[in-house]
């Protein structure tokens, strides 16, 4: 491969062609919701959510971050765990909605 062709920069990183779509990704894991934060945190500082709708995002992922370590102790709460992170997700997709409304 000659290095006009090469996929590797000269400072070693590679382009991943993104389309310019962020992929949305399921709520299943703390890493997961730990990013539904940062985004809040971004839109908000970029003015495109309000502080209200950030905070309400940050109680909910407090909340659900919560129940993931309780229910490491006790499994039998799983179900109001995935209720709570349906419940977030569906505001996720509400807020994306406002945001992408308000560009």
């Amino acid at each position: 491969m000659t290095a006009a062709r090469s996929p590797v920069r000269a400072g070693g990183l590679r382009v991943i062609r993104g389309e310019g779509q962020r992929r949305e990704e399921p709520l299943a894991s703390r890493d997961a919701v730990a990013r539904v934060l940062m985004e809040a945190g971004a839109d908000m500082l970029l003015r495109r959510i309000t502080p209200t709708r950030a905070a309400e995002i940050e109680r909910r992922v407090d909340r659900v971050l919560d129940l993931f370590d309780r229910v490491d102790a006790a499994p039998v709460l799983m179900p109001v765990l995935k209720r709570h992170l349906d419940e977030l997700e569906a505001l996720m997709r509400e807020t994306r909605e406002v945001r992408a409304a308000r560009r």
